[in-house]
């Protein structure tokens, strides 16, 4: 790994000890003869899921719980140019590296994210998948599992990820283009997981999704919604 790694990848975790050397492996095995860092942040104060972690090159960090202050944490630390924020339980599509390099050199471009696609053959999800991409292609506002990236100096010049309990993705999305700033949506898909969908049940989470969504863009306060939300822990 160089001493100026060209891309930092952060991972938020929360209780992702069972799974988080899958991922790790995925990312260095993708990424192999790259110029790039990975940091892992646990919103766990004892590191349940870090100390799971057997890669020796991983940065590895507690942070307090939450995806917007786990991601600031890590965020704080990198040193690569570009920065891609990844969910524990997504996967980056081959082309990921060359596809946001392309995106980052193209300066009409503030941020980038990706296509969502479920790890499952079941219909429904490409439904959802489906729905979602007509969302995200029209309001420009995709969601922090389809795996945001931007330059180092601009994120640091727009402050960072709120460091609200839910919608911290929606709302960095929402700050960018208030600025003026454009968010590139490539058709490349990642892979997630649709575990959470699953045990929470597939209806429920749909609806509960899209309405949270809904009245945070009303200016629902994001620390009531987030009472009407558990994240996935198993």
């Amino acid at each position: 790994m160089d001493s100026f790694p060209a891309v930092s990848v952060i991972i938020p975790v929360l209780n992702e000890a069972h799974g988080i050397n899958v991922c790790l492996e995925a990312l260095f095995a993708q990424f192999s003869g790259e110029p790039f860092e990975t940091i892992v942040v646990d919103g766990d104060a004892e590191g349940t899921t870090l100390r799971q972690i057997v890669h020796p090159k991983v940065i590895k960090f507690c942070a307090p719980p939450g995806r917007g202050k786990q991601m600031n944490a890590g965020a704080e630390v990198a040193r690569g140019e570009i920065l891609i924020f990844l969910h524990a339980d997504t996967r980056l599509p081959s082309n990921a590296l060359s596809r946001i390099r392309e995106v980052m050199a193209d300066r009409q471009y503030s941020a980038g994210a990706f296509t969502l696609h479920f790890d499952s053959k079941r219909p429904v999800f490409g439904l959802i998948a489906m729905a979602a991409s007509w969302r995200y292609r029209l309001t420009r506002l995709p969601y922090g599992d389809q795996a945001f990236f931007m330059h180092r100096e601009y994120f640091n010049e727009i402050g960072g990820f709120a460091e609200i309990p839910i919608m911290e993705d929606v709302e960095m999305m929402r700050r960018i283009r208030k600025r003026g700033g454009r968010v590139r949506i490539l058709h490349d898909s990642v892979t997630t997981s649709p575990r959470r969908w699953e045990k929470n049940g597939i209806l429920f989470s749909v609806i509960r999704t899209w309405a949270l969504a809904f009245l945070f863009a009303c200016g629902a306060d994001p620390e009531r919604l987030a009472k009407h939300y558990r994240p996935h822990t198993k």
